[in-house]
């Protein structure tokens, strides 16, 4: 029985379009290149955080070579410590290798009696053998069964053991001094993991270097240089140089702005998740084509923001105090000035210290 299906998109996808059009993610090799254009040495430690590699181990070889400390989470942590991290855990069941039951002659005569009119062709020959790794990945149910099956006690704690080290790999990536996205902002209105650290970054330091690579610039650039990519001219290392340094800029920001606001505004925080003050720097607002602020400040926190403090300061004042003695002694007026002197005179005052 043959099942058809609707098909939205085409079957024939040309891999250079899409990756012209800057909709493939950079390659470990070319996020290499990039960052030795940046001047970065060959000892510098690289952290590889997120999902596994598409195409395995074997493409990170030639990052490996330009940089011999690419580590992730199983070469830094060791065994202990990774158990350390998921916590005690009981004991499952093994998963036992069973073959398919052998169908019976009963059976047999009915699929015969089902095959249709005759003439019928010949039997089909005896099926093979089912192989191990055959039953392995998330492929093994589709010859046997036409639903996907319920995930298996094993794969429920495999689930469990990714969360915690993307956890693992998220808080390095935002505490890193340097992040450098392969993938981000694919146009869904889900956020990714490269987006959101990036967002994490923008909403705690501002000044972090986070490279925000245009993609499709990116694949121009590589494009002059495929048949010579370890031997670039000065001009490809200095336009490299000069985009990357653009991302870090106020165009890299904007531009951060107008491509994430549209789906989530997680992967770009600022302004909505930051006090609105005038910048020293940036006087005037940088503002898009619908009125909406990208960049810049504003004298005044939005009204969502005003609302929200003055209905908290209202339930703060309806609340009376347990004890008269939890009410704070209050700060004679030259503390309160030398305290004021102290934040007006540090520029990267953070309110979390």
């Amino acid at each position: 029985m043959i099942k058809q299906g609707i098909v939205n998109d085409e079957l024939s996808v040309e891999s250079h379009i899409r990756r012209e059009n800057g909709s493939c993610p950079l390659m470990p090799e070319e996020v290499g290149l990039l960052l030795r254009a940046m001047g970065y040495p060959s000892n510098t430690i690289i952290y590889v955080a997120g999902s596994q590699t598409f195409g395995g181990q074997r493409l990170l070889i030639p990052l490996r070579a330009m940089f011999a400390n690419v580590v992730d989470r199983t070469s830094l942590c060791s065994k202990t410590e990774l158990s350390d991290l998921v916590g005690p855990e009981t004991p499952l069941p093994p998963d036992v290798f069973k073959m398919p039951n052998p169908k019976s002659e009963e059976q047999l005569k009915e699929e015969w009696n089902r095959a249709g009119p005759r003439p019928r062709p010949l039997p089909p020959p005896p099926d093979r053998p089912v192989y191990q790794h055959e039953k392995e990945g998330w492929y093994a149910w589709i010859t046997e069964n036409d639903k996907e099956p319920n995930p298996s006690p094993v794969d429920l704690r495999m689930q469990a053991h990714r969360l915690l080290w993307d956890a693992l790999d998220y808080i390095v990536s935002v505490e890193a001094d340097a992040f450098f996205p392969g993938f981000h902002s694919d146009g869904s209105r889900w956020p990714d993991f490269s987006g959101l650290v990036i967002g994490q970054r923008l909403y705690e330091r501002a000044s972090s270097r986070t490279y925000r690579p245009d993609r499709k610039k990116i694949a121009e650039l590589f494009n002059v240089i495929r048949d010579d990519m370890y031997h670039p001219k000065r001009n490809w290392i200095l336009s490299a140089r000069e985009h990357l340094n653009r991302s870090l800029s106020e165009e890299g920001l904007i531009r951060q702005s107008l491509l994430s606001k549209p789906t989530s505004f997680l992967s770009h925080p600022v302004p909505e998740c930051s006090c609105r003050i005038s910048s020293v720097e940036i006087t005037k607002p940088i503002k898009g084509k619908d009125g909406r602020i990208l960049f810049g400040g504003e004298p005044e926190c939005p009204k969502w923001m005003q609302s929200a403090r003055a209905e908290k300061a209202r339930t703060n004042e309806t609340e009376p105090a347990e004890d008269e003695n939890d009410v704070p002694e209050q700060l004679e007026p030259d503390v309160i000035s030398s305290l004021t002197s102290l934040i007006d005179h540090d520029e990267e005052w953070d309110p979390n210290d």
